[in-house]
């Protein structure tokens, strides 16, 4: 998030303190297109549940129950959704806030 540069008009959440509502995650989806999109695959708890039941309701039932499933950043600007911390979403990100 540091090398984005964000201005003062951007609205920082800290899920930690403030998980997701169900109406962000949904906001989220409707960008996405599948919650499987915004799930942190690399999560440690993750590594606790049967992989082979994760359909698209049980991904949203995780990503609403712990803020560790969410990949993180996640960038929303002007009707663009940028997540996780790749090199390719990041200067993407960058581009469009620069832009």
């Amino acid at each position: 998030m540091k090398t984005l540069a964000l201005s003062n008009d951007v609205r920082q959440i800290d899920i930690k303190k403030r998980p997701l509502t169900a109406a962000q995650l949904e906001l989220l989806y409707q960008h996405s297109g599948s919650y499987e999109a915004l799930l942190n695959k690399r999560a440690q708890k993750l590594k606790e549940i049967d992989k082979s039941s994760l359909d698209e309701a049980a991904i949203k039932s995780l990503l609403l129950s712990h803020y560790t499933f969410l990949k993180r950043p996640v960038l929303l600007y002007k009707d663009k959704l940028y997540i996780g911390n790749a090199k390719a979403t990041v200067a993407k990100a960058k581009e469009a806030l620069d832009g």
